[in-house]
């Protein structure tokens, strides 16, 4: 399927893959990805729209077994304070249904932030921009091109 998300790897001429999976929508959960694409969950990497206090809206790339830590991310993005945005702001900030946001091809052009535990794999996986495909792609080419800012943004679920 060629996605947005897709079609700006393409155009810069960046190797993935496709991997297609059957959606639950009642479970849209990084674990159930995961299990379906049979990646670890520390491999699948979520996006998150988050909106910082003096620079807006920005997007927080992290593991799937992972949690956004709000403070680390405004510190990050200049920010003193940051907040997930609510569902229903999510598809008209970035043109994407839960389950299928990705920093690639959004509506607008944000900040992205991706947590530096991302160069512990050869091969992550992300979003390909609609439910039921993933991306599997090398860290250094997704940081490219998403032009993200890589740093210490989430911590390890308990």
């Amino acid at each position: 399927m060629k996605t947005n998300a897709v079609r700006i790897l393409d155009s810069m001429a960046v190797s993935y893959e496709l991997r297609e999976y059957e959606v639950d929508p009642d479970d849209l959960s990084a674990e159930t990805v995961a299990d379906k694409i049979g990646f670890p969950l520390e491999q699948v990497f979520k996006t998150l729209v988050v909106r910082g206090d003096k620079n807006g809206v920005c997007l927080a790339v992290l593991a799937g077994d992972a949690q956004l830590d709000l403070k680390a991310l405004a510190k990050l993005s200049g920010n003193r304070s940051a907040d997930v945005v609510s569902l229903k702001e999510v598809q008209p900030l970035t043109g994407y249904i839960r389950g299928g946001v990705t920093a690639l091809a959004c509506k607008k052009d944000y900040p992205v932030y991706v947590d530096e535990n991302i160069y512990l794999f050869d091969i992550v996986s992300v979003s390909a921009g609609v439910r039921g495909t993933q991306i599997l792609i090398a860290p250094d080419d997704y940081i490219k091109a998403t032009k993200a800012n890589v740093g210490q943004i989430a911590r390890v679920s308990e």
